[in-house]
């Protein structure tokens, strides 16, 4: 098999997973709720490992509903004690890092209780990207366009509640129904990444282009470009670097995505110094 045709499932699937994460980033960061992805694949993960207690098939659509139940609950959770907008004493990060340990720990304890669950852990949290097939690649991109389609349908509300919370209060707007709503779709795009990506490099799609693009800009146009732009570069050089230096490719991917981020420090830097003279 050559390079091209091994390397380029992967880089297709990458371009798919930017493509979602990049943009939902933008949300994170705009929310301040950096770790809420780690909290609904962790969710997930304890979903997927709770089916192989009853003997379901790993990659079964029953283990994926297992999962998909699992961070509902997480959604739902996230919804009820958001405090954007009006804080309260206890910020919502509080609340996803306690979901986060809770549900890992409850991972660990159910995959000792069933074969394969320290294998299955691992793989959630390093992904199979190198081995993934062409109809994994194309089911992804059915659901995810799926998924693009219903937050463009809905961006207004999202947008707004996402980045000007009080005017959605304005509104009157029942912003802990559309919270459910927006962490219920996030939920099924993190469920359906972790598996191929794993939790690391799911992160560091989510969250490094979306920093990236709000060093450079506010506008929510600009946002996404740029965010799309970066994603799909350090996916890009990672992968080209795996391949030619013999590199695993899920940590030099997120590595990669790493040494972006401090090149675009270093360039708003000098844009910053540039302007200022």
């Amino acid at each position: 098999m050559s390079g091209l045709q091994l390397m380029l499932p992967p880089f297709v699937a990458c371009m798919v997973l930017v493509a979602m994460l990049s943009y939902l980033g933008l949300h994170v960061i705009a929310r301040e709720v950096i770790f809420v992805d780690l909290s609904l694949a962790q969710m997930a993960a304890l979903g997927s490992l709770s089916a192989l207690l009853i003997h379901v098939d790993p990659d079964s659509p029953t283990a994926y509903l297992f999962a998909l139940v699992a961070t509902a609950l997480g959604a739902l959770l996230f919804a009820l004690t958001r405090t954007s907008g009006r804080k309260g004493r206890v910020p919502q990060e509080a609340f996803i890092g306690i979901v986060y340990v809770v549900a890992s720990a409850a991972a660990v304890l159910v995959a000792n209780k069933v074969p394969g669950g320290g294998e299955a852990v691992e793989k959630t949290l390093v992904g199979s990207l190198l081995w993934v097939t062409w109809p994994q690649i194309l089911k992804l991109a059915l659901v995810y366009a799926g998924l693009g389609l219903f937050q463009f349908a809905l961006r207004h509300r999202f947008l707004t509640i996402s980045f000007h919370p009080e005017e959605a209060e304005q509104h009157g707007w029942k912003i802990r129904g559309w919270d459910f709503l927006f962490y219920l779709s996030f939920g099924v795009v993190i469920t359906l990444a972790v598996p191929l990506a794993g939790v690391l490099m799911v992160f560091s799609f989510l969250v490094v282009p979306a920093v990236i693009a709000n060093l450079f800009t506010g506008d929510k146009r600009r946002l996404a470009l740029i965010a799309w732009s970066t994603g799909a570069l350090a996916s890009l050089l990672g992968l080209w670097v795996s391949y030619t230096k013999d590199l695993p490719t899920g940590p030099l991917i997120v590595c990669m995505y790493g040494l972006v981020l401090v090149i675009a420090l270093g360039v708003q830097r000098l844009w910053l110094g540039a302007a200022a003279e």
